[in-house]
């Protein structure tokens, strides 16, 4: 049961990482329907923006955390300029290949020896990691930090888009651009500030995912921008509230697997439990079926 516990725990930690990225793709997809899959690469430069902030700069952790944070919503509102808005209202594959190309640029201009070069580096961590035992579970400060810091952003980010203007406008600009724009609402801006904010988020949890997991390449935003994604469809894509429940699953799910079934099963039986579920309810756990006019 304490090994259990443990484990628990363990998913906990990686599902609030999850949580961070998917919550980027979900307020992007309710606000344009749009799949961004360089979403994950975005993870990877806050990752090494940060790493480089409090290995290298010399700058404190949370001064390093806004750092990458500002980098990297600055990053997004770039692509979506250059490579969403113009595709705005062009063919679905069209605005998929470009979200593709921007991936892959990322990856592989972040792999060049002038930017962040194309090995591994070891993060060495900005502070002692301190082990603590309740009741025969053990945890740690990192877990800890990790839960606080991204319950602090999600209830931020619940507080801005129920009770702030620009809340407003983004739930405006979800439930329909046109008449959002009669009644004033500056429907680009809007979109901007929804890339910045999601984009800001990712790298968040970049940091804390390097820190957690004290090992990062230029590659690294892959298969967890993947899994986030896989979470923010299983909990309701659009949905702020089902991106965070579907990466706590995911994370139980691929640690509970690691730890009581061989390794290698780890992500089949994540992606299996996302089929399953579509299967079943194709618009998600908190999802709903939505009448379209035609």
């Amino acid at each position: 049961m304490e090994h259990f516990l443990d484990q628990v725990i363990n998913g906990l930690q990686l599902g609030f990482m999850y949580a961070l990225i998917a919550l980027g793709y979900t307020m992007v997809y309710g606000i344009i329907k749009l799949i961004n899959f360089a979403h994950g690469d975005v993870f990877m430069v806050g990752a090494f923006i940060g790493y480089y902030g409090f290995a290298k700069w010399g700058m404190p952790l949370p001064l390093a955390v806004i750092t990458a944070m500002a980098v990297c919503a600055i990053l997004g509102v770039v692509i979506e300029k250059i490579a969403y808005r113009p595709l705005r209202y062009a063919p679905t594959i069209s605005v998929l290949i470009s979200a593709l190309g921007v991936s892959l640029f990322l990856e592989y201009f972040c792999s060049l020896r002038f930017v962040f070069g194309p090995n591994y580096r070891v993060v060495q961590r900005p502070f002692e990691e301190v082990h603590w035992v309740l009741g025969g579970v053990t945890f740690n400060n990192i877990q800890v930090m990790v839960a606080v810091v991204v319950i602090i952003m999600l209830l931020l980010l619940q507080y801005m888009i129920y009770r702030t203007k620009i809340g407003m406008a983004m739930r405006t600009v979800s439930f329909d651009h046109d008449a959002a724009r009669l009644m004033g609402v500056n429907v680009d801006s809007v979109i901007s500030v929804t890339f910045a904010i999601g984009s800001a988020l990712a790298a968040a949890g970049g940091v804390l995912f390097a820190i957690a997991y004290p090992q990062i390449q230029p590659f690294m935003g892959i298969m967890p921008g993947l899994k986030a994604f896989t979470a923010a469809v299983l909990g309701g894509i659009g949905i702020v509230p089902g991106a965070v429940l579907g990466a706590l699953i995911m994370g139980q799910v691929e640690t509970l697997t690691a730890a009581y079934l061989p390794t290698q099963l780890r992500d089949a039986i994540a992606f299996a439990i996302l089929i399953i579920v579509l299967m079943v309810r194709p618009t998600g756990i908190l999802g709903k079926n939505k009448p379209e006019k035609v």
